[in-house]
């Protein structure tokens, strides 16, 4: 019996340091394992193709209030909210009785000067007649007679001015629309007394806007000015018809940044008679980017606490390369600092991988 058990003791021990021996080979041959490699890629040149989406408006592609230009009373309108008018059509007459009055009290003093004028006009022939005959008359008095003709033809011509004038001014009286459009807002009725603003009406008698032709304005931020293409075609989608996607061109641009958004007020020529005025859209402006701008894989963009890094292979070291990173589009990055196209780069970017340390084995891919 005890030979049987120094036997068993034995086999145990031999497989014991057998299975030791084989658990030190495997963990000498994973420590001598071969690093994988690292795959490594070379930037290139082109331009990212992408669009950012912004709130716009649409406004009246023309918008004007109405005011009255003298003080009077509103005799009657002819248009009301909703309504459709024309280029000339009339809108409203006002009323004001002293004007009648201005008007006769200039035609009167118009005529007074015409027979003034004539009168002196005609001494003036007949005294240039008699002067043919020496001795008749002297030249001081030819001349005086004709200074009392220019003068006369002055206050003449002064007369007509001020009867225009008042002309003028009555014909203010009537309201008509300065462009083809629609009468969006109504703020006086028939009596009411009307002035220029502030005097006598603070709100105007009308608001007219043309609507068949709308402009949709957009503030681009100035961060995307460099991308921006002030002759691309815009789509945009406003919430009311949200089945439908509206195309519209660029058309102005301001060339100034507003300083209070500190954007680019950009504005697109719209015709459809489904929009109106005052609607809010979404639009998606296209950027166009620089065919010399090197680009990336996104994941080769290390974005650490020190900053933005890419890392380049050089000497058989890894070499972090300060960057600044621009658009993201497709898995592609805009890069733009110290690299070029014939670098190499990491295509996978870590901390894991330092700043000087001498490279694993590189495997460049396209």
């Amino acid at each position: 019996m005890k030979n049987n058990l120094t036997i068993i003791a034995l086999l145990f021990a031999s497989i014991a340091l057998m299975e030791s021996c084989g658990s030190a080979e495997s963990k000498e041959e994973k420590a001598i394992a071969p690093d994988p490699e690292i795959e490594a890629i070379h930037p290139e040149k082109g331009s990212l193709s992408s669009s950012i989406k912004l709130p716009g408006e649409l406004v009246a592609f023309q918008q004007v209030d109405l005011y009255a230009k003298v003080s009077s009373f509103v005799k009657k309108l002819y248009a009301d909210v909703g309504s459709e008018v024309k280029a000339g059509q009339l809108l409203a007459t006002m009323e004001a009785p002293e004007l009648n009055s201005q008007l006769s009290g200039a035609e009167s003093r118009l005529k007074a000067q015409e027979a003034i004028y004539l009168s002196s006009k005609a001494t003036y022939e007949r005294l240039l007649e008699t002067s043919k005959t020496p001795g008749t008359i002297s030249p001081n008095d030819l001349d005086i007679a004709l200074a009392k003709q220019k003068s006369d033809l002055a206050q003449l011509e002064a007369a007509k001015a001020s009867y225009r004038e008042v002309g003028d001014t009555r014909n203010y009286l009537e309201i008509r629309a300065p462009f083809s459009g629609v009468i969006s807002a109504r703020n006086v009725s028939a009596g009411a007394y009307v002035g220029p603003a502030g005097k006598g009406s603070d709100a105007p008698i009308f608001t007219l806007q043309e609507y068949k032709k709308l402009r949709l304005v957009v503030s681009v931020p100035e961060a995307y000015l460099p991308y921006f293409n002030d002759k691309s075609t815009a789509k945009f989608t406003v919430k009311s018809i949200a089945n439908d996607t509206f195309n519209a061109k660029v058309s102005r641009a301001a060339g100034a940044l507003d300083t209070r958004l500190r954007s680019q007020r950009t504005e697109m020529d719209v015709e459809n008679p489904k929009l109106l005025p005052g609607m809010i859209a979404e639009v998606s402006m296209p950027l166009a980017g620089d065919s010399t701008t090197m680009l990336v894989s996104s994941k080769a963009v290390l974005r650490s606490t020190m900053g933005t890094f890419v890392i380049k292979v050089e000497n058989g070291k890894t070499i972090w390369v300060p960057v600044k990173a621009g658009r993201s589009a497709n898995d592609k990055t805009e890069v733009f600092g110290d690299i070029s196209s014939s670098d190499t780069i990491i295509k996978t970017a870590t901390e894991e991988v330092r700043n000087g340390e001498a490279s694993k084995k590189i495997k460049l891919t396209e």
